[in-house]
């Protein structure tokens, strides 16, 4: 069976982001309102057997590398069982968790336990204060989650940082040297215009070359490398293990080397962020599908993969929020 899934541009897709849960329990300004309540009904998540029966179809066509996204992935109750159960697909070589770490320090063992090794958490500011208006939760349960995470072996951590003009850009420098008093890799994210929320929080665009130079100001950049299939370009500070990533969707996008596909926890699978271009799974899997119609079905909807996004020529394309389509 052919082990390489290509798009018709030629790129080898071997990346799920998967959604477990479109819930958070965080309210990210840039992410989703305060008052949202439009969410998916549990009854059209897809269940446990029904994301293992996708995921099996997608490592039999050479996916290697899943990552659990959300909403917030630790909301979903009994995750750690899907996590073992994935990390068990053969062909399934790197399983990792994309979290806001609110409940990570009561759940870091069982992830391990359950087969994640690295771990992506959000952390857009050092400040409480500063924190609760961003994302109207508690940063010491954050910094909790870490510590748990570090405690338990979890290797690499990254931590992703949402830059914002006037927001909390003044914190890029507090924030690098946390990550190398930690023993954290930092990743710094430009805003994308998924919603209005996004499109509210591209006013405050800062664009990652600023922050690169800010930087090369203080520290002395090399190219860096770090495993795992993302889009984010590294550097390391010499003498240090610190690595920074940059990613950068809109000043200087990745789409001619984009290897990823998301599946929304309805089981609607995404081919961009930034196109409208996506695939219904749940009715072929709820009407009997069986492992070779599921890999049909994938094939069709890889075919759809568009060349790159339009968040440049048309911001206000995708009305969908970030949490709908799965991180």
């Amino acid at each position: 069976m052919n082990k390489t899934l290509l798009d018709t541009f030629g790129r080898t897709i071997e990346y799920v982001r998967l959604s477990v849960t479109d819930r958070c329990d965080l309210r990210c300004f840039y992410c989703m309102p305060q008052g949202f309540r439009d969410f998916e009904a549990p009854e059209h998540w897809l269940t446990f057997d029904e994301i293992e029966k996708v995921m099996a179809a997608f490592a039999d066509l050479g996916v290697k590398r899943v990552r659990l996204t959300g909403g917030e992935p630790l909301v979903r109750k009994g995750l750690p069982e899907l996590t073992s159960r994935l990390a068990a697909l053969p062909g399934i070589e790197d399983l990792s968790l994309s979290s806001n770490a609110v409940q990570l320090a009561r759940d870091a063992k069982a992830l391990y336990e359950g087969g994640v090794r690295r771990l992506n958490i959000s952390l857009d500011s050092l400040r409480p204060e500063r924190f609760k208006e961003i994302t109207g939760g508690r940063l010491d349960k954050v910094l909790a989650g870490l510590r748990a995470a570090r405690e338990t072996g979890f290797d690499p951590i990254k931590i992703n940082m949402v830059v914002m003009r006037g927001i909390n850009d003044d914190e890029v420098e507090a924030v690098t040297d946390f990550c190398l008093e930690h023993g954290f890799t930092l990743r710094f994210i430009e805003t994308m215009p998924m919603g209005e929320t996004g499109r509210e929080a591209s006013e405050m665009f800062l664009d990652l070359r600023e922050v690169r130079e800010r930087l090369e100001k203080r520290f002395d950049l090399v190219p860096g490398v770090m495993p795992g299939g993302g889009p984010a370009r590294y550097v390391q500070v010499t003498g240090t293990d610190l690595r920074i990533g940059f990613i950068t969707p809109i000043s200087q996008h990745f789409c001619d080397t984009c290897n990823r596909v998301r599946l929304g926890v309805d089981g609607t699978l995404y081919t961009c962020l930034g196109q409208d271009h996506s695939y219904p799974l749940r009715e072929h899997l709820r009407n009997g599908a069986t492992h070779d119609e599921i890999r049909a079905h994938i094939l069709k909807a890889i075919a759809l993969k568009p060349e790159r996004h339009e968040f440049n020529e048309k911001p206000g394309r995708i009305v969908r929020f970030m949490s709908m389509t799965g991180g």
